[in-house]
């Protein structure tokens, strides 16, 4: 058994599968990656707790339920190409390495996109690529994508993901003020963008210039 193995059954049993998470690729996924190398040596011991952890520069690596939860919204097939907003640690990343045929990363910050980047390579995802920028601004060079996730919570849905969301795709994202959001899922059809609500959240605020201020 790998190291902290029956931890992350534990985390997937008790923690997502019990709370209504049934998308076997998603509960493989968060099996599969070792979510405590992803959390500073300090934080370790904690890395399979039922809440979100800081990681420096002001951001946390979400709870494993809500990585879950987003990760089964965003519905991933095999051939999906994902825009992942909000690097952090590279956690989130990850799980969609494991899903997706190509994942593009954004990070603001450069000392955790680089971090993320050196993790994410060591553990063999290939197929994850790491850029440093605004992400309310997506990452255009890339799009469009197939499906586009963010961990930190806009004011409104920035334009520029919208945009570079492919026909047929759709975005999972935290709407609201700084203190309280919604989890919205925006699908598009054409030119036309549908958008449907999930449950309350709290996630730090996604800085940038569609999103709020630093």
């Amino acid at each position: 058994m790998t190291p902290f193995q029956a931890e992350r059954e534990q985390m997937v049993e008790y923690q997502i599968a019990r709370r209504g998470i049934d998308d076997d690729r998603v509960l493989d996924a968060m099996r599969k990656v070792p979510r405590h190398l992803f959390v500073s040596p300090e934080a370790c011991a904690y890395a399979y707790a039922d809440s979100p952890i800081r990681i420096g520069s002001g951001q946390t690596i979400s709870q494993p339920y809500i990585v879950a939860l987003m990760t089964q919204l965003l519905a991933v097939e095999s051939n999906h190409r994902v825009l992942d907003v909000g690097t952090g640690s590279g956690y989130q990343a990850a799980i969609l390495g494991e899903l997706a045929k190509d994942v593009h990363t954004i990070e603001r910050h450069p000392a955790l996109a680089a971090e993320a980047e050196i993790r994410l390579a060591e553990l063999g995802y290939h197929n994850v690529h790491v850029h440093v920028g605004d992400g309310t601004r997506g990452y255009a060079p890339a799009a469009p994508y197939d499906r586009i996730v963010v961990a930190a919570a806009a004011p409104s849905v920035p334009p520029s993901l919208k945009s570079q969301l492919a026909d047929g795709g759709r975005l999972v994202i935290p709407v609201g003020s700084r203190r309280s959001q919604r989890l919205e899922v925006w699908d598009r059809e054409g030119e036309e963008h549908h958008r449907s609500s999930s449950i309350s959240v709290i996630f730090v605020p996604l800085i940038g210039e569609d999103g709020w201020e630093g």
